[in-house]
C-alpha cells in the first residue's frame, strides 16, 4: 500500500475499534486507537510476512500482542487482512464469539499467542526468537507493549535476555501514549528516559512519531535490517488518537461510547483531510 492507502486503512481500522466497542457495550479504546497506525503500517505496509490463506504457514513472522486489553485494533487489522469476514467484528465479547475480550488463540484465526495478563509478551516472544535461531529459520517476531506494562519487573528480564542472546530477529514496538488506566506513567511510575535504558541494556532504539506512517515504516525496515542486537521501537504516541473527548484521557482507557459520541467520533475519524 501507498502512504496514503496506509493513512485510509487506519480510519477504517479506527472506525471498527469504535463501532465493534460501542455494539459490545465494553472494550478498550483508548489503548487500541493509539495503536491503530502501527498495526496499520506492519500488516498493511509490507512489513510482516502472513498468509490469510494459510494462518499456520510454518515460515510466518509472529506478532505478540503484549497488552492483550487492544484486543480491538488486532482484531480489526486480522479481519481487513482477510483472516476471517468483517462482520465477525461486530460480536466482539459474546458469547460464543471468536473474537474475545482479550485474544484466545483457540478461538482467532491469525493469532499466535493468547494474552491479557500483561508483562509476559516480550517472554514469549524472546522464547520464540530463540528458537527461530536455533532452527537457522529467517522468521521475524514482533512484540506490542504498551508503557504502563513497562512498569512491571518480568518486561526488564525479558529485555535484558534478548540483549543477552542477540535477538536480531526480534522487534518489540512500545505504544507510548503516556497514558494508563488511573493517570499518566509520569504521575503514576516514571519511566524516566525510556530510550536510553533500552540502550543500557544493549538495544538497538528506534524513536519515532507512531502516527506517521512513512516513520513507522521506515522504522520497521530499519529494525529488520539492523544485526546483531535486538531492536525496539519507541513511538510516541497519543491515547485515543483521532478522538477529540478521547485523546490524552485516561477515563477512555476502557470506557465505551454511547450512540452519539459514536456518531461524533466516526465523523472525526472519516473527515480528516489526507495527509
Amino acid at each position: 500500500m501507498t502512504t496514503a492507502e496506509l493513512i485510509r486503512m487506519s480510519r477504517i481500522i479506527r472506525s471498527d475499534i469504535l463501532t465493534m466497542i460501542h455494539k459490545a457495550g465494553s472494550g478498550h479504546p483508548g489503548g487500541s486507537l493509539s495503536a491503530a497506525d502501527i498495526m496499520t503500517a506492519l500488516y498493511f505496509g509490507d512489513i510482516i510476512h502472513v498468509d490469510p490463506e494459510h494462518p499456520n504457514w510454518e515460515d510466518r513472522d509472529r506478532f505478540i500482542l503484549s497488552k492483550g486489553h487492544v484486543a480491538p485494533v488486532l482484531y480489526s487489522v486480522l479481519a481487513r487482512k482477510g483472516f476471517f469476514p468483517a462482520t465477525e467484528l461486530w460480536t466482539l465479547r459474546k458469547l460464543g464469539s471468536i473474537l474475545q475480550g482479550h485474544p484466545h488463540r483457540e478461538f482467532t484465526p491469525g493469532l499466535d499467542c493468547s494474552s491479557g495478563s500483561l508483562g509476559q509478551g516480550l517472554s514469549i516472544s524472546n522464547g520464540l526468537a530463540v528458537a527461530f535461531k536455533k532452527q537457522n529459520r529467517n522468521n521475524r517476531v514482533y512484540c506490542l507493549l504498551g508503557d504502563g506494562e513497562l512498569q512491571e519487573g518480568q518486561v526488564w528480564e525479558a529485555v535484558m535476555t534478548a540483549a543477552q542472546h542477540k535477538l536480531d530477529n526480534l522487534c518489540a514496538i512500545v505504544d507510548y501514549n503516556h497514558v494508563q488506566l488511573d493517570g499518566t506513567t509520569e504521575e503514576i511510575k516514571d519511566l524516566g528516559n525510556l530510550a536510553a535504558k533500552f540502550h543500557d541494556f544493549g538495544w538497538n532504539v528506534i524513536q519515532l512519531d507512531g502516527h506517521d506512517m512513512e516513520q513507522i515504516t521506515a522504522a520497521f525496515r530499519m529494525a529488520e535490517a539492523y544485526k546483531g542486537k535486538p531492536t525496539v521501537l519507541i513511538a510516541e504516541t497519543v491515547k485515543g488518537k483521532g478522538v477529540s473527548f478521547m485523546e490524552n484521557d485516561c477515563n477512555w482507557h476502557g470506557n465505551t461510547p454511547v450512540e452519539e459520541q459514536l456518531k461524533q467520533a466516526l465523523r472525526e475519524i472519516n473527515g480528516a483531510d489526507d495527509e
